[in-house]
């Protein structure tokens, strides 16, 4: 009888597996950061082959370090990255070109191109999505278009693209030797190449971007068996049976099942989304309609979801490009020697800013700098932004579904950051919550992959799995709270109109 279920979360800066128990305790992890390659300024990229390499080392180092082997592994999930592009040949098993990474602007101009006269709500009512450099669609064209050969070889059938779940999945199913090539409906939905009532690809849009449909994987449910493991693998004729997106996975994992529910991931980014059911709830407010989860054979769930494109890499910046400290959660440290930003609001917006603005021409601004500000207000300043921008998105979701949330639970690694935790609360005006298990995104990838081969019985399992660890609740007072933000939304206007057409 196998006792684990092991998830694969290939994320924007490492992979990791993890090996799940039937509780939904951690019993071993591996992890390998991969890197992050910036060939020019607004071009992020990642080497597929790298990523695969670390994936299969991960999973021996899991498998290791629990003292386990294949045998002892009911299925697998895979979560990943999303919107981050690979194309690469079925025959050889290559990549024509490095992962285009979900932060890439490179593909601005496609997007303004595929806009014309309608603009960037195009394809909207279809999709659910804005065209934006963020999703997967524009990014294949710009490498059809710009890696010699590539286009010919996608017109003779012979290239296929997915997000990275799909790059893991067909090399660990055989890879050329009869790999599957096969997405999950919340990965499709973040191509703007599906359409969210049908779950199927739209020729018609994927015309306009020149790409053939002979590209792209077959899109299935979130939670059934795509294929085993491959006889020579790390995982042999083990079921890899569940596949989510790294934001839907955390929303399964943190038990979000009922309408109205939400969760906020914490990491690269930060992204929130909010149960709506099996109705799709178009947003007025600048929030993306997606596909939240879909369980084999029983309905899809819709989810709003308001992604911010840089908050944990803001601290990864302040340590990698400007030297501030040495280790990430140092950043906490600097920021309790003082006891509020010292009037200073940090605005990163190094890729433009995403929900609920969607402006590409914005770029990072640090205002209302005087002599009196340190880098300890500095640093406070980079964790109130994460914030504020949470809070910009609470209060689009709000607007869009007429939910007023009474909780948020957390995850992500910036959760374990106490300070920021409580500004948090304090700036939303409810309680934050932050689970036991904190590695949410991977959970729920074990958890649908598991619900697949009946390992677990389902979402109800789930829940009663998911235990509190921590909860924060508001202690500002509001006028404090308000003015606070008011000095926020002011610093987002100064971010704006920065890129112009000779200036990038």
């Amino acid at each position: 009888m196998a006792d684990y279920v092991l998830a694969i979360d290939q994320g924007t800066t490492s992979s990791r597996a993890i090996v799940f128990d039937h509780s939904g305790r951690i019993v071993s992890t591996g992890q390998l950061e991969h890197d992050q390659i910036f060939p020019k300024a607004g071009w992020v990229e990642h080497n597929p082959d790298q990523i695969w390499n670390n994936v299969r080392e991960a999973v021996g180092l899991a498998l290791t370090r629990a003292n386990i082997n294949h045998s002892d592994i009911a299925a697998v999930g895979i979560t990943n990255q999303r919107e981050t592009a690979v194309v690469w040949d079925k025959t050889t098993g290559k990549p024509v070109y490095n992962a285009i990474v979900w932060q890439d602007t490179r593909t601005q101009a496609i997007v303004d191109e595929l806009g014309g006269g309608t603009g960037p709500d195009k394809y909207k009512d279809v999709v659910g999505l804005p065209l934006a450099t963020y999703f997967s669609g524009p990014k294949i064209k710009w490498i059809l278009d710009n890696v010699e050969g590539a286009r010919e070889a996608a017109d003779r059938g012979d290239l296929l693209f997915g997000n990275t779940d799909a790059w893991v999945l067909w090399n660990m199913t055989g890879g050329p030797d009869g790999g599957v090539h096969v997405t999950d409906v919340t990965n499709a939905s973040r191509t703007m190449l599906m359409d969210l009532d049908t779950l199927s690809w739209r020729e018609d849009i994927a015309a306009d971007m020149g790409i053939p449909l002979s590209m792209l994987p077959e899109i299935r449910s979130s939670s059934e068996v795509y294929g085993h493991g491959r006889p020579r693998g790390m995982v042999p004729g083990v079921p890899i049976a569940g596949i989510l997106g790294d934001q839907q996975a955390a929303t399964f994992g943190q038990a979000c099942f009922e309408v109205g529910t939400a969760k906020n991931t914490y990491g690269t980014g930060n992204f929130m989304l909010l149960n709506t059911g099996t109705q799709k709830v178009p947003s007025k407010n600048g929030l993306l309609t997606t596909v939240c989860y879909k369980i084999g054979d029983a309905p899809q769930v819709y989810a709003l979801e308001g992604s911010i494109a840089v908050t944990g890499s803001l601290v990864q910046w302040l340590r990698d490009n400007l030297g501030l400290f040495a280790d990430a959660p140092d950043v906490e440290w600097l920021a309790r020697k003082v006891e509020d930003n010292g009037g200073a609001y940090f605005v990163p917006a190094f890729s433009g800013l995403f929900a609920p603005y969607w402006r590409p021409d914005a770029r990072g601004a640090l205002v209302g700098l005087t002599r009196y500000v340190t880098r300890n207000h500095i640093a406070r300043a980079s964790l109130e932004a994460t914030a504020y921008q949470t809070r910009e998105v609470m209060d689009a979701m709000k607007a869009d579904s007429g939910v007023e949330l009474t909780e948020l639970k957390v995850d992500g690694g910036m959760v374990a950051n106490e300070l920021l935790m409580q500004f948090q609360a304090d700036q939303l005006g409810v309680d934050v919550v932050r689970p036991k298990v904190a590695e949410t995104t991977a959970l729920g990838a074990a958890y649908a992959a598991g619900i697949a081969v009946g390992f677990w019985e389902g979402e109800g399992d789930v829940t009663a799995n998911w235990v509190e660890d921590k909860r924060w609740s508001p202690a500002m007072p509001e006028q404090e709270r308000d003015r606070l933000y008011r000095n926020w939304k002011k610093a987002v206007t100064k971010t704006f109109d920065w890129v112009d057409e000779d200036v990038q």
